[in-house]
Order: structure tokens, then C-alpha cells, then sequence
């Protein structure tokens, strides 16, 4: 099953919700996409549309990352589930 790539009302979604998530209220922003005047503040729709941008050109390409056939990266791809600790080696 491929992924097929998020539409911009997908990602607008997506974008507000991580924002609100860590206290970022876009709504504070002025709205269109030209800066406010006064502050020198991006507008709402520039500051999305640079987002989605990021999130097209640089998160999707990560998240696809896979590791090849170097047997140095193999343990980087499934790292163990549980760490022993030293006392348990000792008895052993």
C-alpha cells in the first residue's frame, strides 16, 4: 500500500493541532499573508503555507528513511527491547 501525499487542508489540520499541542495559537497572527505593519509579523496563510512546505520537502522524505544493507546501521533499525542491568550480568 503506497502513501499518497497530503493535501494542504490535511496538513493545515495537522500543522494547527501540533502547534495548539505546545501552546502556538496561529489565530494570534494576522490573518492573509501579508505581515502586520506594526509588529513585522508574518501573516497566517504565509506562515502555513511555509509549513506545509517544510513539512512536504523535509518530514515526509525522513519518516520514509530506511536504513540499507550496512551491517553498522543494522542495529540502529531494531535496538533491543530491554537493558539488562549490571546486577543481573553478575549473578549470571
Amino acid at each position: 500500500m503506497s502513501l499518497s501525499q497530503p493535501t494542504d487542508a490535511e496538513l493545515d489540520v495537522m500543522i494547527r493541532a501540533r502547534l495548539a499541542s505546545i501552546g502556538i495559537d496561529l489565530e494570534q497572527l494576522p490573518a492573509g499573508s501579508a505581515p502586520d505593519p506594526d509588529t513585522g509579523s508574518p501573516g497566517r496563510d504565509s506562515v502555513l503555507a511555509s509549513l506545509r512546505g517544510f513539512m512536504r520537502t523535509t518530514v515526509l522524505p525522513l519518516s520514509s528513511y530506511t536504513f540499507a544493507a550496512d551491517a553498522r546501521l543494522a542495529q540502529q533499525a531494531a535496538p533491543p527491547k530491554l537493558y539488562p542491568s549490571i546486577d543481573v550480568v553478575r549473578e549470571a
